[in-house]
């Protein structure tokens, strides 16, 4: 069975996706056991994968496609697989459709020099990227979730500490479930 799924990716990021000599495109392709069509003109990509193979996995290629298209590297991108998941909020959602106030949103989400957003990524294990009108998130879902409520309490207006206090504790609780899952078992 075939699969054929279509991705928008902006005009700016089909350089990104393509890589030089077309490098991170093969990447994709060879990882995934897909075929990847782009063109450049419309920014439309078309990721083709049968499903009845073993080998291909469409399904990763297209969020991996959508990653890059949503500000990632092509080598963070590749990180998307079974374990991790890709998450995009659109900003318009959050903060309406003004433009003045998705620059604040965005700019309490990176923070000062980009520290913001190496803050709620180091502590929720993560990988953040702000692009355009909108957040994307890379990860396990776990720490996606963990990252989205960090994201989500700074649209909202939450003041950075605090945040950062929620992310610390988020992580305290999952080392303290991974140590239970570990305790009892010889290794």
């Amino acid at each position: 069975m075939s699969f054929e799924r279509r991705v928008r990716v902006p005009a700016a990021r089909i350089g990104s996706l393509v890589g030089r000599a077309g490098s991170a495109k093969l990447q994709i392709e060879s990882a995934c056991g897909v075929s990847v069509e782009v063109d450049s003109a419309s920014g439309e990509v078309v990721v083709r994968g049968d499903l009845a193979d073993a080998g291909s996995d469409p399904f990763r290629a297209s969020e991996i496609v959508s990653a890059v298209g949503r500000g990632f590297s092509p080598e963070a991108a590749m990180s998307i697989s079974g374990e991790s998941a890709l998450h995009i909020i659109d900003l318009r959602d959050v903060a309406g459709k003004s433009r003045s106030q998705i620059e604040r949103v965005k700019g309490r989400i990176i923070g000062e020099r980009g520290r913001a957003r190496r803050n709620m990524e180091e502590l929720s294990g993560t990988r953040i990227c702000v692009y355009g009108r909108t957040v994307s998130v890379i990860g396990p879902p776990e720490s996606v979730r963990v990252a989205l409520d960090a994201i989500g309490s700074l649209c909202a207006g939450s003041m950075h500490a605090s945040v950062y206090r929620r992310l610390e504790a988020a992580r305290r609780r999952q080392r303290a479930e991974r140590a239970l899952l570990w305790e009892g078992q010889h290794v």
